[in-house]
């Protein structure tokens, strides 16, 4: 049977360290993911991630059980991110890392060179576009169109009001909407 975030909590902090492994399993990937689309630095999003769960376990006596654990672990997430960020401003750097989609029935198409360069060219203009947003736009888009979280959740972790979320969201996609146009990419070839 599978158990819920709030159970794991409960049984870590009662003593059963092992639950923290299996929070640590359920969203080690979705919390590197939103690291990596902030960060753009697949090291650094690692890093960020092993740190978020290092402070979770840490402090994991202090949640409060009315937040969502994974809507707490995205904020230590994202507090780091930020960090990161201020530290590192004046540096420049585009990750050239791809992830290939799954094909329908499940098998990987094998890309051809040229699908690859393509890839590469359009991953490092949707990183340049990304960019440009402020921070918060930027936080936004991730948590919605790679993380998938609602516009609640979103609200939750941000820890702002729904309607903060949805105006940061259109200006963001707005804004990233027209600086791929112009440079030719159309609404179907920019998928996130």
């Amino acid at each position: 049977m599978l158990r819920s975030d709030e159970d794991l909590v409960a049984a870590v902090r009662a003593g059963e360290a092992a639950a923290f492994d299996q929070l640590m399993l359920r969203w080690d990937r979705k919390i590197r993911g939103a690291a990596y689309r902030v960060l753009g630095s697949d090291d650094e999003a690692r890093e960020v991630t092993q740190e978020a769960f290092l402070r979770a376990f840490r402090h994991l006596q202090s949640f409060k059980e009315e937040a969502r654990f994974s809507s707490w672990l995205y904020q230590i997430a994202l507090n780091l991110c930020r960090d990161r960020l201020r530290r590192r401003r004046g540096r420049e750097f585009v990750s050239l890392d791809v992830v290939t989609e799954a094909a329908p029935d499940g098998l990987r198409a094998e890309p051809s060179a040229l699908d690859l360069v393509e890839a590469k060219d359009l991953a490092r203009v949707i990183a340049a576009a990304m960019k440009t947003l402020s921070e918060e736009q930027r936080e936004v888009v991730v948590l919605k169109e790679y993380q998938g979280l609602t516009f609640p959740e979103i609200a939750e972790v941000l820890g702002v009001p729904v309607s903060t979320v949805k105006t940061r969201l259109y200006r963001a996609l707005s804004q990233l909407r027209v600086r791929l146009e112009r440079r030719g990419i159309g609404p179907s070839e920019a998928r996130m």
